[in-house]
């Protein structure tokens, strides 16, 4: 049926591919807002819990960290752990995406979106 077409019936395909691909990204865009995880700082003394889109959810301190002189140090300690966290948001974020274009047939290591 595509014969007279040409390449036709194979943009045809393409174009249905990318249009499961963008419903698919948009699935897992939302589903990245549910996932979460924690980053550590200070053998845990400081954890810090983000979504898997970067979004800081929970910031846990123990309290035995408290001291007037150690401002500085708690000060640091808790932004290890945000970057701790933010840094395990990317990489899930990724790992969904790596899987989404795998599943897709495209390259494991294509960068999405582009």
């Amino acid at each position: 049926m595509f014969k007279g077409l040409g390449g036709l019936g194979d943009m045809a395909g393409m174009m249905k591919k990318a249009q499961e691909m963008q419903t698919k990204m948009a699935e897992m865009q939302d589903e990245l807002h549910n996932v979460m995880v924690t980053g550590e700082s200070g053998a845990g003394l400081v954890k810090a819990t983000a979504s898997a889109k970067g979004e800081l959810k929970a910031l846990d301190i123990d309290p035995s960290i408290f001291n007037g002189d150690d401002k500085e140090v708690v000060e640091d300690l808790i932004l290890a752990a945000i970057k701790d966290a933010q840094q395990k948001a990317s990489d899930k974020s990724q790992e969904e995406l790596a899987k989404l274009t795998e599943g897709l047939g495209l390259p494991k290591d294509m960068k999405l979106p582009f």
